[in-house]
């Protein structure tokens, strides 16, 4: 068997070492497994201690993706054992007193978000080399690294809306982050962004061509690594200037840097419903802003009231408590049946004809979007209460 994910420790000229992680299944476009997860978090653990390592690398094999998001193929099973069986009558009553949650989603993304948040924390310069997809799970692997690269390969994307599920992975926060009303289109519409958007959305720190990879390694390994931890993270930020300005005429253009006044004005709308009705009364040949259009309008819009209300609740909320809050609604969309429903139609059946449960986001009953956002568990009880 081949291993899924491979560590190595890279000796540097100074007697320091580059960790090196490499996500190992290309076929699946290195989406994010437990197992992965499972050799991660304890080899980063162990690498934050570890005295004779200065940085770490974190990049997927193949040129066609970093991640294109979390394994949930393989949580569709576990999903179809533990989903409500309601309909639209008594769908309120059963979700108040029917909660059996699976114990394998709540494993699952309790894990992944607890890998999330240490790499959001993680003290030594920590480098994402994100070429190619990143989408879900691998945007959450990449938007906590202290330094993010982005080349000419990349396409970056939330599309949770197409599958049933919401932004999550720490969008409550860094979607949050972005140029005004970005974050909210971005999850709305599940847009593919490049390099440029990336930068300009502050999902990315630098631009560096595909080519350049192996030598940005060599020169990481040449790095006077000192104990000083701040002053890596600064001899990091130069080599990586370096290079990016040895590349800069290559960046593309950014649509959404180029579309940001109509992104501001098309979500500058006091309810969710006026901001849906604005994207899907946009009338433009520009093919970039049609496929947003059109994923909203094909998506989930119990994903899209989801979404709403999480960044709306995210805005100055601690990083840590964004990911309890996401953990709580990601086990909830694993019971309620429209991101079974999701995956079913995009990566099961592949008929992409998901039935979904709402045609409209005012079809949504309070009482169901309360249920969401109530937490499953006490602050003792929760899986991330030791994140702080």
């Amino acid at each position: 068997m081949t291993d899924v994910v491979i560590f190595q420790e890279l000796s540097c000229d100074n007697g320091k070492k580059i960790g090196v992680i490499t996500l190992n299944s290309p076929k699946s476009l290195n989406a994010l497994s437990g197992e992965m997860i499972a050799l991660l978090y304890p080899k980063l653990l162990s690498w934050q201690q570890q005295q004779d390592i200065a940085a770490v690398f974190l990049q997927g094999e193949g040129e066609k993706a970093f991640c294109a998001g979390g394994d949930i193929v393989h949580l569709y099973q576990a999903m179809k054992e533990h989903v409500a069986t309601h309909d639209a009558n008594t769908a309120t009553d059963q979700l108040t007193t029917d909660n059996h949650f699976s114990p394998i989603i709540t494993e699952y993304f309790t894990q992944e978000y607890q890998l999330d948040f240490l790499i959001h924390t993680f003290n030594k310069p920590f480098i994402v080399w994100g070429s190619g997809i990143v989408m879900g799970g691998g945007l959450g692997l990449m938007a906590g690294a202290s330094h993010r690269v982005v080349t000419e390969s990349s396409r970056i994307a939330m599309p949770e809306i197409s599958i049933g599920l919401f932004p999550d992975v720490g969008g409550s926060y860094f979607l949050n982050k972005m140029p005004v009303g970005c974050g909210l289109f971005l999850a709305l519409t599940g847009a593919s962004i490049n390099a440029a958007d990336a930068k300009y959305c502050q999902l990315a720190d630098y631009f560096i061509e595909q080519q350049h990879k192996e030598n940005l390694l060599e020169q990481l390994k040449m790095i006077n690594w000192g104990e000083t931890i701040p002053l890596n993270h600064d001899k990091t930020s130069q080599l990586l200037q370096e290079f990016e300005q040895s590349c800069v005429n290559k960046l593309p253009s950014s649509p959404i840097k180029s579309h940001q006044a109509l992104i501001s004005q098309l979500v500058d709308k006091s309810t969710l419903i006026d901001i849906v009705s604005a994207i899907d009364a946009i009338d433009s040949d520009d093919k970039w802003l049609s496929r947003a259009q059109q994923s909203l309008q094909k998506g989930s819009m119990l994903s899209a009231q989801l979404a709403y209300s999480q960044l709306q609740r995210g805005k100055g909320m601690p990083l840590a408590d964004c990911f309890k809050m996401e953990l709580n609604l990601a086990v909830k969309c694993g019971y309620f049946g429209e991101f079974l429903e999701g995956v079913r139609a995009l990566l099961i059946d592949k008929d992409n004809v998901p039935q979904w449960r709402y045609s409209s986001v005012d079809c949504i009953e309070k009482s169901v979007l309360d249920w969401f956002f109530d937490s499953a568990w006490s602050k003792e009880t929760h899986p991330l209460a030791k994140l702080t």
